[in-house]
C-alpha cells in the first residue's frame, strides 16, 4: 500500500484529496445533527436530515450515472466540488426552527453532487490504477472514509462544541475547494477511450437493466448495498444515543461517528486479511460481515454507557466497512469501462435509497417506541439481509 501511495502520483492525489473532503462531509453532519436537535428535539427531523442526504441522491442517478459515461470524469468531478463547496454554506442562514430549510436545502445540494461525485471516482479507479493494485487501491480508498469518519466526527464534535456550528460549516466549504483543487491537478486518464454509442436517459437506464440481468455476479453485487441500506438506517440512531440516551451531548454523537468511522476503517483491512485475497472467498463473507453490522446495533440498544456503546458501534461497522468495500471491489473487478458508470450510479441510487426509508422509519419509530427498540428493530433487517443474500450468492462465488 505504501508502495502504491509513493510511486502513484495520480492515486496519490486522489487519496488525499478524499481525505480532506470526507474530512470536511463529516464535521458538517456533526454540526447539521446538533443543530437539529437543539433547534426541535425531535429524532423525527434528525432522521430527515440524514434522508435528505440519501434520497435525492437515488433521484438523479440515472442522469448522474449516463453523465458519468459520457462526459469528461475529472472535469465533472471538479464541477461539482465547487457546487458543493457554496452549498455548505447554506446551514449558516439556519437561525431558528424556522429557517432550518436553508440548512436542508444545503444538505440535498450537496447530496446531488455526490450522486455524480462519487460514481465518477469509483469508475474511474480502475483507469489510474494497474489491475493487479486494484484490490490494494480499493482497501485504501474504503480507508479515507473510515480514517476521516473516525477522525472527522470526533473533531467535528469537539470543534461544534468549541467553537459554534458555524466554524464547522465553512470548514467543510474549504475542502471541497482543496478537493477541487488536487483533482485539478491529476494528469491520468479517468476513462478509456470510448467507442459505444450513448443512447438517450430513458434507452440507457434499460440497457444498465439488461446488462445486470444477463450476469448475475453483477446483480449479486449491486443488490449487497442495496439490501444492506434497509439495515443501515439504524445509523441515525446514533445522533439520538450520543446526545439523549449517554446525555452527551455534540461530544457523544462525534465519538459514536468516530467509533463507527474507525470501525469503517479497519473492516476492509480485517478481511482482506481473513479472505487470503481470493475474490470468491472474499464475495463469500459479504453475507457474514451484514451479520455482524446488525448484531453489533442490537448490542447497542442495549447499551447504557457510551463506552459500550462506542465498542458496539466499533463492531457493527468492522462489518460494515468490509461488506462495502468489498462489493464495491467485485463491481470494478465485474463490470467493463464503457457501462460502469451507470452500474455504479445504480449502486449508490439503491443504497441510498434504502437507507432514506430506513433511516426515515428509525426516528419514527424512536420517537413512538423509543431509541432503544428502535434500534434493535431496524438491526434486526440487517441480520435477516446477511442471512438471505448469503444463501442466495453462496452458488455464484466459483
Amino acid at each position: 500500500m505504501w508502495r502504491l501511495l509513493r510511486t502513484n502520483r495520480d492515486f496519490r492525489l486522489l487519496y488525499f484529496g478524499s481525505l480532506i473532503s470526507l474530512g470536511g462531509d463529516w464535521f458538517l453532519t456533526v454540526a447539521l445533527l446538533d443543530l437539529v436537535l437543539q433547534l426541535t428535539g425531535s429524532a423525527t427531523l434528525a432522521s430527515l436530515m440524514l434522508l435528505c442526504q440519501t434520497l435525492p441522491i437515488f433521484l438523479v442517478t440515472p442522469i448522474a450515472g449516463r453523465a458519468v459515461d459520457r462526459l469528461d470524469r475529472r472535469k465533472l468531478m471538479i464541477v461539482v466540488d465547487v457546487l458543493r463547496a457554496g452549498a455548505c454554506l447554506l446551514p449558516l442562514f439556519a437561525r431558528t426552527p424556522a429557517l432550518l430549510p436553508f440548512a436542508y436545502a444545503g444538505v440535498i445540494a450537496i447530496s446531488i453532487g455526490s450522486a455524480y461525485f462519487e460514481p465518477a471516482s469509483q469508475a474511474a479507479l480502475p483507469n489510474i490504477v494497474a489491475a493487479d493494485e486494484l484490490h490494494v487501491a480499493n482497501v485504501l480508498m474504503g480507508s479515507t472514509w473510515g480514517t476521516m469518519l473516525a477522525v472527522g466526527a470526533a473533531l467535528g464534535g469537539a470543534v461544534t462544541m468549541h467553537f459554534g456550528r458555524d466554524v464547522s460549516f465553512v470548514v467543510d466549504a474549504l475542502s471541497f475547494v482543496a478537493s477541487a483543487a488536487i483533482l485539478w491537478r491529476m494528469r491520468a486518464q479517468f476513462a478509456e477511450e470510448r467507442h459505444h454509442e450513448h443512447p438517450p436517459l430513458l434507452e440507457s437506464v434499460r440497457e444498465t437493466l439488461r446488462y445486470t440481468k444477463s450476469h448475475p455476479r453483477v446483480l449479486a453485487l449491486l443488490t449487497s448495498k442495496g439490501g444492506y441500506g434497509l439495515g443501515a438506517g439504524v445509523v441515525a440512531m446514533l445522533s439520538v444515543f450520543g446526545k439523549e440516551i449517554f446525555r452527551a451531548g455534540a461530544f457523544g454523537i462525534g465519538l459514536l461517528f468516530a467509533a463507527r468511522g474507525l470501525g469503517a476503517l479497519l473492516g476492509p483491512f480485517l478481511l482482506r486479511a481473513v479472505g487470503s485475497r481470493r475474490d470468491d472467498l472474499q464475495y463469500r463473507l459479504i453475507g457474514p460481515a451484514v451479520l455482524l453490522f446488525g448484531i453489533g446495533y442490537m448490542c447497542l440498544g442495549l447499551s447504557h454507557s457510551l463506552l459500550v456503546g462506542s465498542i458496539a458501534v466499533f463492531a457493527a461497522h468492522l462489518g460494515g466497512g468490509a461488506q462495502w468495500q468489498t462489493s464495491t471491489y467485485g463491481l470494478q473487478r465485474e463490470t467493463p469501462d464503457w457501462i460502469r458508470g451507470r452500474v455504479f450510479g445504480a449502486d449508490y441510487g439503491f443504497v441510498t435509497l434504502t437507507m432514506a426509508i430506513s433511516s426515515l422509519g428509525a426516528g419514527i419509530a424512536s420517537d413512538r417506541f423509543g431509541p432503544t427498540a428502535a434500534t434493535i428493530g431496524v438491526a434486526s433487517i440487517a441480520i435477516l439481509w446477511g442471512l438471505v443474500w448469503g444463501a442466495w450468492t453462496w452458488r455464484l462465488w466459483r
